[in-house]
């Protein structure tokens, strides 16, 4: 369920995710070969599955995108507290071709090229999404700082 907590906004589309994930798994089983880690695979597919959702979902997701712009997070912790769910929190902000990219490169370790051929995408607009994420997150980050600051 962690996996795809990090791409989905909220835990009903990540359960989603987790039930795709488990059906891609067991239908190919037979696939398995004995000297691959079954974790290991069953990360991949729910990777996959993840990118599989949102490239079917892109229409409704930008639409959603457009209303949340205007949201502003008001979660208050300390950066030394955040927690998982904090910091899922705060990845959700982010614009969800950015979001994927993030977790992509940061969290799974695929190159530019690697992501850029996944999401059809250039190895340039993938580097481009990246660095949006990144600033996002510090201007998430510090916003997150001045309100428990002033707690």
């Amino acid at each position: 369920m962690g996996i795809s907590l990090s791409y989905a906004k909220d835990r009903d589309l990540a359960q989603e995710i987790v039930n795709d994930s488990f059906l891609k798994f067991f239908g190919s089983v037979a696939n398995f070969e004995e000297f691959q880690s079954v974790k290991s695979w069953l990360r991949r597919i729910t990777v996959n599955t993840a990118i599989d959702f949102y490239r079917k979902n892109k229409r409704i997701r930008e639409q959603m995108e457009i209303n949340e712009q205007t949201e502003v997070f008001h979660e208050v912790n300390a950066l030394g507290d955040l927690a998982y769910e904090n910091l899922i929190a705060l990845l959700n902000q982010l614009p969800e071709d950015q979001k994927l990219v993030f977790n992509l490169y940061e969290v799974e370790g695929y190159s530019h090229r690697e992501i850029g051929v996944k999401l059809n995408i250039t190895e340039s607009s993938s580097r481009v999404y990246l660095a949006r994420a990144k600033s996002k997150l510090r201007q998430l980050v510090q916003i997150h700082l001045k309100e428990y600051a002033g707690r």
